[in-house]
């Protein structure tokens, strides 16, 4: 062959189109399964390098407990949430759960059953997609396995494609991190029991209300907090704290104080620290009240007075992102 009809063979390509599926196992030297010789990340794999600039803004709105999952993914130590997903794998029940033994993303246990966990090493710009990439390969991997999800995509169902989002879901928090075994887990050495017992001691203790939604009581050091993740957009849940803080009706139990907020995937979690010796079973009645005279205050169109003011720049100075 010539140097012209090398150099035309080289030149020459042929278009596969693949399933963005079939690429959840492939790594980054891996051939391309394309075909065309060139290892994954210089081929079909060049995508993926564009995932962290693919930012959505509100990566859970639409869900289900859309602010019960970032308190999953942001605050939450230990808790679990059961998930069924619809279309091919319809009925298929996946554990979502906060974290996993080294942040893993996700693990088919013996049973077949799936954990994937939502705090995680690798992220991109869309949590959603995330899970949504983590659960199909889930699905691809064999029982008792790790999941090995490789670089992240920017393509591939996200979690409002996989679930039916019209089913509420049972969010439930733990005291620590059992369910990180299952039944019958033999431990000759003691070394998962050491594991759990190190991960247990690190947690901050941590209760949900049952009043209202996405609102957790914690403990961290001496210190006792409420971190509330609320769906509002950060410009009106401003102005309703802000008409209640100027007067003087932003404490949720007598002692307590609203020190800020912070900003976690598309929404604001204003934060309470507690008198010393509030359980969370004190706070049930007084949070269900405060979210009343919170709904008045959403529901104001008034234009905010000068107190108004004051006291809402003085909320957004203490404002936290958490990326």
């Amino acid at each position: 062959m010539g140097k012209k009809s090398r150099q035309r063979a080289k030149n020459t390509t042929t278009t596969v189109t693949l399933d963005p599926a079939d690429l959840v196992d492939v790594g980054p030297r891996e051939p391309c399964p394309c075909g065309s010789g060139k290892r994954f990340k210089q081929c079909h794999g060049k995508d993926r390098a564009q995932t962290a600039d693919s930012f959505v803004v509100r990566p859970f709105e639409g869900l289900p407990s859309e602010c019960d999952l970032i308190a999953f993914r942001e605050i939450v130590p230990s808790g679990t949430v059961q998930i069924e997903l619809v279309g091919d794998h319809a009925g298929k029940v996946i554990n979502l759960v906060t974290l996993l033994p080294m942040a893993m993303p996700g693990v088919v246990r013996d049973d077949e059953t799936i954990w994937i966990g939502m705090q995680t090493h690798a992220s991109s710009g869309d949590p959603s997609r995330d899970l949504g990439h983590a659960i199909t390969a889930a699905l691809r991997t064999d029982p008792g396995h790790p999941v090995q999800v490789g670089d992240l995509m920017k393509d591939g169902p996200r979690l409002q494609d996989l679930i039916d989002t019209s089913k509420p879901l049972d969010i439930k928090v733990h005291d620590g991190f059992e369910y990180w075994v299952g039944e019958n887990v033999e431990d000759p050495t003691g070394e998962v029991a050491a594991g759990l017992e190190r991960a247990n001691a690190a947690a901050a203790p941590t209760v949900r209300l049952e009043s209202v939604e996405a609102a957790y009581w914690t403990t961290i050091g001496d210190r006792i907090y409420l971190r509330w993740v609320l769906p509002h957009t950060e410009d009106t849940l401003l102005d309703a704290l802000a008409r209640l803080h100027a007067a003087g009706s932003s404490a949720i139990v007598d002692g307590s104080r609203l020190i800020g907020s912070f900003r976690a995937l598309g929404v604001l979690a204003p934060v309470w620290e507690l008198p010393a010796g509030t359980e969370a079973a004190d706070v049930e009645k007084p949070a269900a009240d405060f979210a009343t005279a919170l709904e008045k205050a959403l529901a104001t169109e008034a234009p905010l007075t000068t107190e108004e003011r004051a006291a809402r720049a003085g909320l957004a100075s203490r404002q936290l992102t958490i990326r």
